[in-house]
């Protein structure tokens, strides 16, 4: 499927990390059908795919940290699947991952990447994986409650969930006097993405014909992959760029790269 930029570039603000959800008020049907639809047709790279579901959302999410962080009252989750034999699969299921939470949210749901506290194995007996499969994260789905909770409130602090570093820390290159304005606003729509423990490891290295998003930090894992959070700003940044006219593609680099947006001739 196309990118829809335009709706997707409105989501990006729009989108905030939910973990209690209200159980007295169901996803409607049509939204269900529309984000299932974009699970099944927004499949970019072979290597990454998405599942949701409607079953046992309580499961994957129950018991798994204290009662702070805990997902709670969720009725759907996605599963965000790659094939641990494909090159750079951390990071097309990172661009593949939000592209749906994207789609989730321009649809009216909450949603919270999950990546390291909920069961991989109930969730892979649930979607059904192969084996060179792996489950790398998971969103819960559905409508949040309209007041944070003291937990959810807790894990935002914990988190620094809108404490974004600035540009002027994360980019190199070429002189910001002489980006362009699709490059204004792409990176500053990647800095937006999310990240574990808002790590935001991302950097980005400016050049005349695009942008290459590199690993930026060192440090612990938390158990999710610093190149998948890359993926996340990856579709961010594209998304941004198309919104504003700017069509590209990537090319995938080893590490400590990511991948380069180069723009279309």
């Amino acid at each position: 499927m196309d990118v829809p930029f335009s709706r997707w570039h409105r989501a990006i603000e729009k989108r905030r990390s939910r973990r209690h959800f209200d159980p007295n008020l169901p996803i409607a049907p049509e939204a269900l059908a529309a984000l299932d639809k974009v699970c099944n047709q927004f499949t970019p790279f072979t290597d990454a795919r998405s599942r949701l579901e409607t079953e046992s959302a309580e499961s994957v999410f129950k018991g798994i940290i204290g009662s702070y962080g805990k997902v709670k009252g969720a009725p759907a989750f996605i599963a965000f699947i790659g094939n641990m034999d494909g090159p750079f699969v951390q990071e097309k299921v990172g661009y593949t991952g939000e592209a749906i939470i994207l789609e989730a949210t321009a649809l009216g749901l909450d949603t919270c990447w999950v990546g390291g506290f909920f069961r991989p194995e109930v969730v892979a007996s649930l979607v059904g994986v192969s084996n060179k499969e792996r489950v790398l994260a998971v969103t819960p789905v559905g409508h949040a409650l309209e007041l944070e909770s003291w937990e959810e409130k807790l894990m935002a602090r914990f988190g620094r969930s809108h404490n974004r570093l600035p540009l002027s820390k994360l980019a190199r290159g070429l002189p910001r006097e002489r980006w362009p304005d699709w490059i204004n606003g792409s990176l500053e729509a990647a800095r937006l993405a999310p990240s574990a423990a808002n790590r935001q490891p991302w950097g980005f290295d400016v050049q005349e014909d695009g942008i290459t998003v590199f690993v930026r930090t060192s440090g612990p894992e938390f158990n999710v992959s610093k190149r998948l959070d890359c993926g996340i700003a990856m579709l961010h940044l594209e998304v941004a760029a198309g919104n504003s006219g700017c069509r590209g593609e990537w090319e995938f680099l080893p590490s400590p790269q990511v991948a380069k947006f180069k723009i279309r001739s």
